[in-house]
């Protein structure tokens, strides 16, 4: 056993997986600790991966050379495209997941690693010497060295689990918690705080009438989240949903006297968009009733999880409510939903690449800076192994800008605005959506990805080959020419206006009520022309087209904003010597210490007055 390494990876959930084969792939010698090797990236609540803006984030991971896109493909058991009635920038890739089988992928790809060893225990501290971290202590004493540490400790550090007046100390159902580090952090001093999430009732689904439910099948030409070459969905399990109602609402009020939230036993913050149930019907009384998505947990197991109906109330009146759901009148319960409380470190104590401000080489991923959800998760967990790797081997920094992937976004409200709730990425915190679409994640980073040493040649080659077709395609469609008499009468047949006189196809294209497969029925050179190139590339160029000047006002804005970005502010720069600044916007300079203009412009409670100022005083 080695007590030596490049990068030590604490907790094994999503972020931690990500971050330990992101630093072991690029060439460190990584260990990750688990407090339980049997739940190496565990769905602890959904067993679902993408959605709104969530998928966007798992195409940006997979396209940098993650595997939270590759895990999804292999182990999934229904896909759907959400919001495809809308534009290209909101479509948002999302699966269901076989919970057992997505963990085991993700153990085997790390155990594939020769690079990644495993250690289970519990991490009680970290080694720290003259503020830089030099390794962790676990509970049994046993120290391990290393050159930068990740912390993902999810919701284990003091996790206190709430099911009615019920409480004990976990991590996650049946494990424990883990003590010591949040204390010792305070001691360095960082500023901590309490967050609380929940997760509903698992039931037997065999014990449920489907006829009383609407059924939601999955997409009818299942698409996927890798670019690589991943297994195809060719059969899909049917998600179903059902509605709450009255005598429901009327079951759970009877145990609001006992709940660990109304009653001010629960101190940490819930996620505000996704709700318990009991805060649903109490904040929004005027409502009869509310959607339960009933979800499959595998291909194979007969658990059900019942999305929607999240709550920590007791487990007698959680089982007696279910009871009241049309289609759950016969329901056996697995186990009871539950709350769970634990703490967080504000995220604005962390720079752009989650490496703590106070304590050199060592990192923040996932829960523990506050936000909630996998693939949230996922995403810190990639940047903070990129770049403790980085660090290790005495390389640049790898960041990336707000115009340059949700996760740029995502990092970049977290370190400058913080949260006091569970953060969630949605479309509308980015606003370069249009540029940051699910389509075009491997062409905005797997380049980026490659040159760090992360994402591989087949990925490269793959995007490349991507844009010369699509250019390629483009260019055939300004040239290629069609006449009124070959198309007028199909063009009525599709609802679109005649033409009078010869066009370029590429004109058609352009009308909102012309894709490519009407395009293809237009005449036999369109088609044939068309059938030369795969779906990916026809959707690649139509997006490109119709949504050309857009993309283009967009990358202007971009453009012009650049140069705030690259307006650098020196590290120990003194703001209190910046009278013409307001209090607030000095306050918040001196806590957070951005480091660029751009950075201190976004900065909640820094007004542009008080970066007009900056600047100037930095042009002297």
């Amino acid at each position: 056993m080695y007590k030596e390494y490049d990068v030590i990876v604490v907790g094994a959930g999503h972020a931690g997986c990500e971050a330990a084969h992101a630093a072991a792939t690029m060439g460190s010698k990584v260990l990750l600790i688990t407090m339980n090797m049997n739940t190496i990236a565990q769905m602890s609540c959904n067993p679902a991966m993408g959605g709104v803006a969530k998928g966007q984030i798992v195409r940006e991971v997979d396209a940098l050379g993650g595997m939270s896109g590759i895990i999804s493909d292999k182990t999934m058991i229904q896909f759907r495209m959400l919001n495809r009635s809308k534009g290209p920038a909101m479509w948002s890739p999302r699966c269901q997941s076989d919970r057992m089988r997505f963990a085991e992928e993700w153990r085997l790809a790390l155990e594939r690693n020769l690079n990644v060893d495993f250690w289970q225990e519990m991490v009680s501290g970290l080694l720290v010497e003259d503020n830089k971290v030099v390794g962790v202590k676990t509970q049994l004493g046993i120290e391990f060295k290393a050159k930068s540490v990740v912390l993902t400790n999810g919701t284990f550090l003091n996790g206190l689990i709430h099911i009615g007046e019920k409480n004990f100390g976990g991590g996650r159902t049946a494990e424990g918690k883990a003590t010591g580090i949040t204390e010792q952090l305070v001691q360095l001093g960082f500023e901590a705080g309490r967050m609380k999430t929940g997760t509903p009732p698992r039931v037997d689904g065999r014990s449920l009438d489907y006829t009383k439910m609407e059924e939601q099948k999955g997409d009818e030409n299942p698409s996927k989240f890798s670019y690589l070459d991943t297994p195809s969905l060719t059969e899909q399990r049917s998600c179903w949903i059902t509605y709450t109602n009255h005598e429901v609402h009327d079951v759970l009020k009877t145990g609001f006297e006992k709940s660990p939230m109304f009653a001010g036993r629960i101190k940490g913050l819930g996620p505000r968009y996704c709700p318990s149930v009991e805060d649903k019907i109490n904040r929004f009384a005027d409502k009869d009733r509310h959607q339960i998505f009933v979800e499959p947990e595998g291909w194979n197991t007969v658990e059900v999880y019942v999305n929607g109906f999240s709550t920590s109330l007791p487990e007698d009146v959680q089982y007696a409510a279910l009871k009241k759901i049309p289609g759950f009148e016969n329901v056996r319960m697995f186990r009871p939903g539950y709350a769970i409380e634990y703490d967080f470190f504000p995220p604005t104590q962390l720079k752009q690449t989650l490496e703590t401000k106070l304590i050199q080489n060592l990192f923040f991923a996932g829960q523990i800076n506050g936000t909630t959800g996998y693939e949230e998760a996922a995403c810190q967990g990639l940047m903070a192994g990129i770049n403790a790797h980085q660090r290790a081997q005495d390389l640049p920094d790898f960041t990336l800008s707000r115009s340059e992937a949700y996760i740029g976004v995502l990092i970049d409200d977290l370190i400058n605005k913080g949260t006091e709730e569970p953060y969630r990425m949605f479309t509308s915190r980015a606003e370069y959506r249009t540029l940051l679409r699910q389509d075009n994640a491997d062409i905005r980073l797997t380049e980026r990805g490659h040159s760090i040493g992360l994402a591989s040649e087949e990925r490269l080659n793959n995007v490349n080959n991507k844009k010369a077709k699509t250019v390629e395609l483009i260019a055939g469609l300004k040239s290629l020419k069609i006449k009124p008499e070959e198309v007028n009468a199909k063009l009525e047949v599709i609802g679109t206006s005649a033409l009078r006189e010869g066009t370029l196809v590429i004109n058609l294209l352009k009308r909102p009520d012309i894709d490519m497969v009407k395009l293809k029925t237009l005449t036999p050179e369109v088609e044939a022309y068309l059938c030369k190139y795969s779906d990916e590339i026809l959707e690649q160029a139509e997006i490109n087209v119709k949504y050309e000047s857009y993309i283009e006002k967009e990358q202007v804005m971009v453009n012009k904003l650049l140069k705030f970005e690259n307006l650098k502010i020196p590290v120990n720069f003194d703001y209190a010597n910046l009278k013409a600044i307001s209090n607030e916007g000095r306050q918040k300079l001196s806590r957070i210490r951005p480091a660029t203009i751009g950075q201190a412009s976004r900065i909640s409670g820094v007004s542009p007055s008080d970066v007009s100022v900056l600047m100037l005083y930095m042009d002297r």
